[in-house]
């Protein structure tokens, strides 16, 4: 973790020097004479700043850089006699919490951990789903769910993995808010519910010579919308190495925040045979099939067949593990 380490007296000058020769190369310290100056700098290249100074001036000074749990930096601040070491901003997410008490452990001093679902014992949803790679689709329903948690509500727990969250009041009748970790876009539900989403999915891709990325991405959303799938699911894209330099395919990837797998026509032609195949793709591509073949290398279990959309044909594969 890039950490950032903020000081204003020498006492605590010489507590981020401990720090820094502690976790070495990940650590950057500033003091009264140079942070102003780096402060933009700080807080858009560090994931995590500590503060060696009151709670009040780290408040004042980090507010506002401030956007979204989901993107800021973890905020510790430790006081300049080291006696605490307390988690200010995104303790979940950001792992402040985690952070506070590696220093705790460090400094010889107390974490202060005021997250309540920490405090009870109680797994947050937010933290479960950063521990378990999974993707939140709404940050709102997960504090929704977690404040739920809180109060000690029976909570419905519907996984297609066998991991579980911690949580003492787990029912699999009436529950009053569910938590669903699941590649299906829509899932019936009266309660509040939370959907955090594994990325297991794999969508292989054929497609004319200069289809934009737009147009791939819609045909990508149609796809999941036939067939009840959550595009935040995507692990990855997979076509064939004809079509590596497809700006449109690039442009596809970086929105979906996925990868793109490239095949060759070897790899490709030793599965071709388990899959519909097209002679005119064969005389234009050097294969007879493209979309559920990389979809079929990519993942388990190829789960949506092929797809003809404008030009564009799509397949999608699922991993069985995260």
């Amino acid at each position: 973790m890039k950490t950032a380490c903020l000081s204003f007296s020498r006492s605590g000058e010489a507590i981020a020097f401990r720090i820094r020769d502690q976790f070495s190369r990940f650590v950057e310290c500033f003091n009264q004479e140079n942070y102003q100056a780096n402060l933009d700098r700080i807080f858009q290249d560090f994931e995590a700043v500590i503060f060696i100074s009151s709670t009040g001036i780290a408040t004042r000074l980090c507010a506002p850089y401030l956007k979204s749990k989901s993107i800021d930096p973890a905020i510790v601040v430790v006081d300049d006699l080291g006696k605490y070491a307390i988690s200010l901003i995104s303790g979940h997410l950001g792992g402040a919490n985690e952070l506070a008490r590696k220093l705790a452990d460090f400094l010889s001093c107390q974490a202060i951990i005021t997250t309540a679902s920490d405090n009870r014992g109680i797994e947050a949803v937010d933290l479960f789903a950063k521990k378990s790679g999974l993707i939140i689709e709404d940050l709102k329903s997960a504090k929704t769910i977690t404040a739920m948690m809180v109060d000690g509500k029976r909570i419905g727990f519907y996984s297609l993995f066998t991991a579980t969250i911690n949580y003492p009041n787990l029912v699999r009748n009436h529950p009053e808010g569910c938590i669903f970790v699941d590649i299906a876009e829509k899932i019936d539900c009266t309660v509040p519910a939370c959907f955090l989403r594994p990325r297991i999915l794999h969508v292989g891709i054929g497609c004319r010579k200069g289809k934009a990325g737009f147009e791939i991405l819609e045909a990508i959303n149609l796809v999941f919308r036939q067939n009840n799938l959550s595009t935040k699911s995507i692990r990855s894209l997979a076509t064939i190495e004809l079509k590596k330099n497809e700006p449109g395919l690039h442009e596809a990837c970086q929105v979906l925040n996925c990868d793109l797998k490239i095949y060759s026509e070897e790899k490709i032609a030793s599965v071709q045979d388990k899959f519909e195949t097209s002679q005119f793709v064969q005389e234009t591509t050097g294969v007879a099939s493209v979309c559920e073949p990389c979809a079929y290398l990519s993942g388990d279990e190829l789960i949506v067949n092929k797809t003809v959309i404008d030009g564009i044909t799509i397949a999608v594969s699922k991993s069985n593990k995260l």
